[in-house]
């Protein structure tokens, strides 16, 4: 397994140059986690009441489609690039993207939300030119920086970057190809969950062996093995029949494994032990709604007029992938800016906010007579998740790295 999915890929990077120009854009993941986290609550902001009909955004796309792609391809996009490039500098050895190159980087992401968000003005091929540009830049750098260092271990985020670049462009055939949007968010957020099950799948036991070895001496994460490459087997063939065949039985009795392999694999790991470690925690709970999310989306087949869709897909998109990106983002603006790793208080409220916005939501599918203030519950606690990060995390990103005492 590359070194992309081992707790390497969050450590301080050895090395930076020197630049002069605002400490933002000194490392890869300041810009695009504050950026992505500001973005991820200004969405919700904006789709709740706009669901409710009490305006629409000037955007080309469907309302379901609009909220879909900025939050996968937007707030997502971001949080994934920002993680490539501190990841990628300890996978080659060399210098991270700074400085001009990044607020380059940047400016095209931001653009690309501009974009969308006004593309009944500025029409579908505009829109689709300079909202695939981000993913295309991204993809690029990968390329050079792994080609460059000779890292060809490292390889899978191509894979990554390619699903997503081809997801975002069956968002914008939809003029031409009706449906294909519908499918460019399945793909999306199967690649999401797939990068879950790869990243998480080494991060979680590493993370939660270290502190238990300093802290709980005892039973340990068990270590990567054959159980774990069936789980990510079986729930990578789960993923692209629901993509491909969403209707099927056999995709549901796929997808119904896929559950209990990551149940279980989480049970491996040892997680309730380490319930004391905060930073810990949140990783083993964003990952069990992975499992859930698996689970509902087979019920949601076998008995569609009891588990309805939505259920499955906010169990990952907020539960697993809301979670995770809140659990890494966190982590990661600890470790490279020179604050201790450990939760405070106002970390605490940012896990629990983004946890109230995962059961609200999934429990909304399920009470129909109450759905309309869990979605603004949902939306609300998203929303405070995302702004806390931002208000809490922002003043580290946005200056230097703190020496260590």
């Amino acid at each position: 397994m590359p070194p992309m999915v081992s707790g390497a890929s969050l450590r301080p990077i050895p090395r930076l140059a020197s630049t002069r120009g605002p400490a933002l854009f000194s490392h890869g993941f300041r810009p695009f986690f504050l950026g992505g986290a500001i973005y991820a609550a200004a969405v919700v902001l904006i789709w709740v009441p706009h669901y409710f009909g009490a305006y629409r955004v000037p955007a080309a796309l469907s309302a379901v489609d609009w909220h879909a792609h900025e939050m996968l391809y937007g707030y997502l996009a971001a949080v994934m690039t920002g993680f490539l490039l501190t990841a990628i500098p300890n996978w080659t050895g060399r210098l991270p993207l700074q400085g001009a190159p990044l607020v380059l980087l940047a400016t095209v992401w931001l653009l690309g939300r501009i974009a969308i968000n006004l593309s009944l003005w500025i029409g579908p091929i505009g829109t689709a030119v300079i909202d695939l540009s981000f993913l295309v830049l991204v993809f690029a750098v990968t390329v050079r920086e792994i080609v460059t260092g000779r890292n060809w271990k490292n390889l899978s985020p191509l894979a990554v970057l390619a699903v997503f670049i081809a997801g975002n462009v069956l968002f914008h055939i939809e003029p031409y190809w009706p449906g294909s949007a519908e499918v460019g968010r399945k793909v999306a957020i199967a690649a999401a969950i797939a990068l879950i099950t790869l990243v998480g799948g080494r991060l979680i036991p590493s993370f939660t062996r270290n502190w238990l070895a300093r802290e709980s001496p005892g039973r340990l994460p068990r270590p990567f093995g054959i159980f774990d490459k069936a789980a990510i087997t079986v729930s990578s063939c789960a993923l692209a029949l629901w993509v491909l065949a969403p209707s099927f039985r056999f995709t549901a009795t796929l997808m119904l494994t896929a559950g209990f392999f990551h149940t279980i694999r989480l049970f491996r790991w040892a997680g309730d032990r380490a319930w004391r470690d905060r930073l810990v925690l949140i990783l083993h709970i964003g990952y069990g709604f992975v499992a859930v999310g698996f689970i509902l989306l087979s019920a949601s087949i076998l008995v569609p007029e009891t588990v309805p869709l939505s259920a499955g897909i906010h169990a990952w998109t907020i539960g697993a992938v809301g979670t995770m990106t809140l659990a890494v983002m966190t982590r990661a603006t600890l470790g490279h800016t020179g604050g201790k790793l450990v939760a405070d208080g106002k970390t605490h409220l940012i896990f629990a906010a983004i946890l109230i916005a995962a059961l609200a939501r999934i429990c909304a599918v399920f009470e129909p007579g109450h759905m309309e203030l869990l979605i603004y519950i949902s939306g609300i606690a998203w929303t405070a998740a995302f702004l806390g990060f931002a208000a809490s995390y922002g003043p580290a990103l946005i200056r230097p790295r703190l020496a260590k005492s």
